[in-house]
This record gives C-alpha cells, sequence and structure tokens, in this order.
C-alpha cells in the first residue's frame, strides 16, 4: 500500500485556450493535514474539482488511495468527503433534515441515519441547534454543518475547499480544531485555502500552487528547512570591541557559515551569526562568547514564519 492516499501525476486541465491546471504532481500521505496554499486564481479549485470527479483532466492521472479518479469514480467518491467552497441552497431544511438528505444519497439505512445524525451533530457541536432552518445558521454553523455532512458515510479522506474563508475569527479557530480532530479519527485531511495563519497552526504538510502548478510541497519541518537552511543567531553587546571579540570567537567554529556585522541600534552593536548546528551547538556557542569575556546583552535566533516561506517560492527567490 503506498504511503501517499492522495496522488497526482502531471496533471493538467485546460479550458479552451486557458490551462487552469499545468503538470500538477502533488502527494498527500496519509493521515497528513495537507494544506493547498496558492492566490486565488493558482488552480486549487480545479485541482479539487478533478480529484472529487467533479472535473476529468485534460491530462495526466489523479488517484485516491490508488484508485483513478477517471477509471472508478464511484469507488473514488465512496472513499472522500467533499466540501465546497459555497454551501448551496437548502433553505427549506432543518439542520436534522440537511444531514438525513445526504446520509441517505449514502444508501445509509433510515435505522441508522437517527443515530449517525446525533453523533455528527455533536461531532460539529450543532445539537442544540438540530430544529435550526439551515437558512438562518451563522455562516460559521453552515461551515461546520457542511463538515458533518462530509462525514455521514464515513471516509477515509476529506477534501476541503476554503473551509475558513469568509468567517470571523472564533469560527476560523472551531473550524481549525475540528479539522484537527478530525485528523486524530483518523481521516486524512486536504484543504485549499489562501489563509497561512490556519496552515502554520494545523497543517502536518503543505504543497504551495502557484499558475496551475506545485512549486513546493513537503512537511511543514522541511518547508522550513528549505527556507532556512542555516539558523541566524544575533549577539547584541555595548560596544564595537566586544562585536570584534565575537567575530572573533565564533569565526572558525564548526558550523559557522558566515559572520555579519549589523546596524548598530540604541548605542548597541549586533552581531549576526549563521550557523548550521543544532540546539547544543547553539548553546556552545553563547558559552563560547561568555568565556572570551563578552558582556552579552542579548542572544536571540530569528525564526522565519510561513508567510516568508510563501513569498520567497512564489516570487522564485533563491537563498
Amino acid at each position: 500500500m503506498s504511503e501517499f492516499i492522495i496522488e497526482t501525476h502531471d496533471l493538467v486541465k485546460k479550458f479552451g485556450n486557458f490551462t487552469a491546471v499545468n503538470g500538477l504532481s502533488l502527494q498527500v500521505p496519509v493521515g497528513s493535514i495537507y494544506g493547498f496554499v496558492g492566490p486565488n486564481g493558482a488552480g486549487k479549485t480545479t485541482t479539487m474539482r478533478i480529484l472529487t470527479t467533479l472535473t476529468r483532466p485534460t491530462s495526466g492521472g489523479a488517484f485516491i488511495n490508488g484508485v483513478s479518479v477517471l477509471d472508478d469514480p464511484r469507488a473514488v467518491r465512496r472513499a472522500i468527503g467533499y466540501m465546497p467552497d459555497e454551501f448551496g441552497v437548502y433553505d427549506d431544511m432543518r439542520a436534522w433534515e440537511y444531514l438525513d438528505f445526504f446520509a441517505s444519497c449514502y444508501d445509509i439505512p433510515l435505522a441508522e441515519r437517527k443515530k449517525l445524525i446525533d453523533d455528527l451533530l455533536a461531532l460539529v457541536d450543532l445539537s442544540h441547534r438540530r430544529e435550526d432552518m439551515v437558512d438562518k445558521l451563522s455562516r460559521g454553523m453552515k461551515q461546520r454543518l457542511s463538515l458533518a455532512r462530509t462525514l455521514a458515510h464515513d471516509p477515509s479522506v476529506l477534501i476541503l475547499d476554503e473551509p475558513a474563508s469568509g468567517l470571523d475569527p472564533r469560527a476560523r479557530v472551531e473550524i481549525r480544531e475540528l479539522l484537527v480532530e478530525l485528523a486524530k479519527m483518523g481521516k486524512t485531511i486536504f484543504f485549499s485555502t489562501h489563509i497561512l495563519a490556519d496552515v502554520s497552526e494545523i497543517c502536518t504538510h503543505i504543497g504551495i500552487v502557484e499558475a496551475g502548478q506545485i512549486i513546493a510541497q513537503g512537511s511543514m519541518d522541511e518547508m522550513r528547512a528549505q527556507l532556512q537552511p542555516h539558523r541566524e543567531i544575533t549577539v547584541t553587546v555595548r560596544d564595537a570591541e566586544a562585536a570584534e571579540t565575537v567575530k572573533r570567537t565564533v569565526g572558525g567554529l564548526t558550523g559557522v557559515v558566515n559572520v555579519v556585522d549589523l546596524e548598530a541600534k540604541g548605542g548597541r552593536y549586533r552581531v549576526r551569526i549563521d550557523y548550521t548546528g543544532d540546539d547544543d551547538g547553539v548553546a556552545a556557542l553563547n558559552a563560547s562568547i561568555n568565556n572570551a569575556g563578552v558582556s552579552i546583552l542579548g542572544f536571540t535566533e530569528e525564526t522565519k514564519d510561513l508567510e516568508a516561506m510563501f513569498m520567497r517560492v512564489t516570487k522564485g527567490i533563491v537563498t
């Protein structure tokens, strides 16, 4: 069995002269929370529609749990739960009726549906809203209800298109917490977003797409290592003489790849050390500077966030 539950190979989708997906290849590990990140118009929704059998690719392959979306679309639909970016029109249904409708679409027996609906409403914290009309629910509640119906047939993979789009901060946090809980239940979560905070908070893996192509993908640790191949440590001291002592002390140490002066601030001098070692090595650097008789006013390590990583790869900047 493959370690990847979702795979695409050189996926292409053209609409006339416009190429929405252009040779896209991605790999989503089993049990991961995979953030599919890119600007609007990058090809995220088109890719998801291909994965969910709603759109046929122009060329290339797409597989869910080893099953081709072209060869056996029915099996693919049984394996996935899909949540589009639009809720749909179900104004004349109560919350429980909405879930009952979708459960019936998956041929779940009537005798089993009541408990299933109760369980799903409890999971998304909407039990107290079961009799409410769907159109009276807030957007955040509609999103949670929509997520609940993707689970009606107990799929192994959830494919979610912009699940947090348009939500207020509290509702976004609730959706993120729910996705983490579903991952703990053994679901693989594949969701698109342009909200980087959602990715950095919960994702185990990320794929960055632009102009219909994957330009970077991997685990969050791999992506951060790609962004920042060495650690950047800033040492702050009182004067220029102390800064020179810092540079002499660490310049020849193993793992130190560069030492540079930074602009002085507030009358204090700063030295940046580019270092490839581990945490023990960082502690040893600090000790070496102390042993050289330098009074250290600051010893900090810069960590670049996901936004910096996104900007780097989408602009094609090479470190």
